[in-house]
This record gives C-alpha cells, structure tokens and sequence, in this order.
C-alpha cells in the first residue's frame, strides 16, 4: 500500500510551466514511472536522445521549440511516442495533434489522476519498445487510440470533468446510438465543439 509503485517505465515529461512540470513530474514519480524533465524544447530533445524515454508528455506553446517540433521529431528520428497537454483544442491545434500522430491528447487544466491512466493506457498499447509508428487501434482494444479519439477523449475529459475511462465510454455510447464507429463519432464529436467554439458559434 506504499504510495510509490515499482519503477514501471521512462518518461520525459516538457512544460515551460514550473509548476505545471513539478507538479507533474511528482505525480508520475509517485506512480513509480522514471521521470526526466524540461522546460523547453532544446533540452527535451537532448535528454530524449540521451535517456531514450518510452513516452513523451509534451506541452504543445512553448518559447522556441514548440511541443510539435519536439513530437516531430521523437517521431521521425527517435521513434519515441508522445502525448500532448494542452490549454489549447482549436481547430488547427486538433488538425496538427493528429497530423503527428499522438497516443493521446490532453486538455488542461487536468488532475494528476486523470493523467497518469492516460499515461497507462500509452504503455499498455506500446509493450514493445520496437514499434516505429503508433499501433492501429484494433490490434490492443481501446488502450491504442486512433488520432480521433485520443482527441475527443482528451476533451471529453476536461468538459465533462470525467476520467479516461468515463470519457471513452461516453462516446463509445454515442457511436452505439448513433449506429457509427467510435472513430465516426470522436471526429464528429470534436468537430461539433469546433463549430460551438468558433466565432458565430452557439457557444
């Protein structure tokens, strides 16, 4: 019942945030991951080539180097998977987020609790340190997310202030009543929010 776990795997958490990254890399610390930390991009690449961590967490606005140049190129040099955390679910940042390929996307303000299932979830698709490109959804359940629905799961979580599961389910029983795919709905389930979102919106 000790609060800190066996050691269960590397991850480079990068936030220009002080206490977003402390709070951050104590929360995933407790858990029992190994965490390697920085607060920009330059650095974060440097400690990805010299610790080659299993998962990435990146904020995606920072000064210089932004998480997307980082998630780029943990992707086309390191093969190294990434997740985003962001203030941010515009339409370009959405259109970008799946363009890179991210195992997950998460919108803050998000608990420390709902983070660290996120982070699970990344590990279980990934029990291989080999894969180059991120896993198809089909071959490891709902842990291998598909870009669309690591998307609207991420904003499922912070609008309806639900963990990942919760936010899964939820739009697992909206594609069941709408007689769609669970990709079908997390992209329209995301794009609706962007239409309320936009100016001249509903919302």
């Amino acid at each position: 019942m000790s609060a800190v776990q066996p050691d269960r795997g590397k991850i480079l958490v990068v936030d220009d945030d002080r206490l977003v990254l402390a709070t951050l890399t104590h929360g995933l610390s407790q858990a029992g991951y190994e965490v390697v930390d920085a607060d920009n991009g330059d650095d974060a690449i440097l400690l990805a080539r010299e610790h080659r961590p299993a998962l990435a967490l990146l904020d995606i606005r920072m000064e210089g180097k932004s998480g997307f140049d980082v998630a780029a190129y943990l992707r086309d040099h390191l093969q190294i998977p990434f997740m985003f955390l962001s203030a941010f679910s515009d339409d370009e940042t959405v259109r970008k987020v799946k363009e890179l390929g991210a195992v997950a996307y998460l919108v803050k303000p998000v608990d420390i609790r709902q983070i660290v299932p996120a982070v699970e979830a990344a590990f279980t698709a990934r029990p291989s340190p080999a894969p180059v490109s991120p896993a198809p959804a089909a071959a490891a359940g709902d842990a291998a997310l598909n870009a669309w629905v690591a998307i609207a799961v991420g904003i499922a979580m912070h609008r309806f202030s639900v963990n990942r599961r919760e936010a899964l389910q939820r739009l697992q029983k909206l594609a069941q009543q709408g007689g769609l795919t669970l990709e079908e709905q997390s992209r329209r389930f995301v794009e609706a929010l962007e239409m309320l979102s936009a100016p001249g919106g509903l919302g």
